[in-house]
C-alpha cells in the first residue's frame, strides 16, 4: 500500500472518460489513472497543462470521489474566468483527452480517521469538492459516524452534488445536510436563507447526537473566517478545526 501521508513527485498521463455538468459553473472530469494510487478522503492533485509554446500552467484540485482501489478520480472543476486551466477544461476537453497529474497531495485537511466523535464538514461553492470525498468515504465504509454538512451556494442551482446530497440525507443514517443560499430564499425548513454566522453554525451542529469533535472548513478566505470563528465560539477546540482555502 502506498504511504498517503507522503506526496508524489511524478507527473503521469490520464485520460479524460467522462465529463458531468453538475451546476452552470462547475464540471466533473473523471481521469482514468494510469499509475493507479491511494489517497486520503481530502487530498488533492495537481495538473498541468503545457501550451504548444511549451508553456506550463499548474492548478491544485481536491479529489472529489471517496477512496476505493478504482484507477478512476473525480475532479470538479469550477469555471473562472480570469482562469488559465479552468476555461481549457470547460472549453475545450473532450473525452479522450490526456491530462497530465501527480499526487496524492496534502497531509492535513483529512477525514479524522476511525471514530465514532460527531464531524462537523462546513464549506462554501466548489469548497465541497473534498468535503464530499469525506461523506462518499464515509458512505462506503458504513462507519458509525455521525456528519452534519453545512453548505453555503448562492442558489440552488448552484450547489454542486445537490442531488447526490438530498438522497445521502434521505437515506444515509447520522448524516445531517444545510443548505445557506445566499442570493434566493431557502424553500426547506432545514435550510438558511443568509450567509453563514455563529447562529447558524450553532442549529446545524445541534443536529448532531454530541458536540462535533472535528470540524472542517473549505472555502475562500473570508468564509473560512467566519466560520472558524463560529466553531470557536461553539467550543470547539482549535486544533480540532482544520482548514482549507481558495483564491487566495
Amino acid at each position: 500500500m502506498t504511504d498517503v501521508s507522503a506526496t508524489t513527485s511524478g507527473w503521469q498521463s490520464c485520460a479524460i472518460v467522462e465529463i458531468a455538468s453538475r451546476t452552470p459553473a462547475i464540471k466533473s472530469f473523471f481521469l482514468r489513472l494510469t499509475e493507479p494510487f491511494d489517497y486520503k478522503a481530502g487530498q488533492h492533485v495537481d495538473v498541468r497543462l503545457t501550451g504548444p509554446d511549451g508553456y506550463t500552467a499548474t492548478r491544485s484540485y481536491s479529489i472529489a470521489s471517496a477512496p476505493s482501489g478504482s484507477d478512476l478520480i473525480e475532479l470538479a472543476i469550477e469555471r473562472l474566468a480570469d482562469g488559465e486551466v479552468s476555461p481549457f477544461f470547460h472549453d475545450v476537453a473532450q473525452v479522450g483527452d490526456m491530462i497530465e497529474l501527480r499526487g496524492p497531495l496534502g497531509g492535513h485537511f483529512l477525514w479524522p480517521g476511525r471514530t465514532e466523535n460527531p464531524v462537523l464538514l462546513i464549506g462554501a461553492g466548489s469548497g465541497v469538492v473534498p468535503l464530499m470525498a469525506m461523506i462518499r468515504y464515509r458512505q462506503a465504509s458504513a462507519e458509525p459516524v455521525p456528519v452534519a454538512l453545512l453548505l453555503s451556494s448562492r442558489t440552488s442551482f448552484d450547489v454542486l452534488f445537490r442531488d447526490e446530497l438530498l438522497e445521502l440525507e434521505r437515506s444515509l443514517p447520522d448524516f445531517a445536510l444545510a443548505l445557506a443560499l445566499t442570493r434566493e430564499p431557502a424553500t426547506r425548513r432545514t435550510d438558511f436563507s443568509r450567509r453563514i454566522d455563529p447562529p447558524m453554525v450553532a442549529d446545524v451542529a445541534a443536529r448532531l447526537p454530541a458536540a462535533p469533535r472535528s470540524v472542517l472548513v473549505c472555502g475562500s478566505n473570508p468564509f473560512v473566517e467566519a466560520a472558524t470563528d463560529a466553531a470557536l465560539a461553539l467550543g470547539v477546540e482549535a486544533g480540532a478545526i482544520k482548514t482549507e482555502r481558495y483564491g487566495i
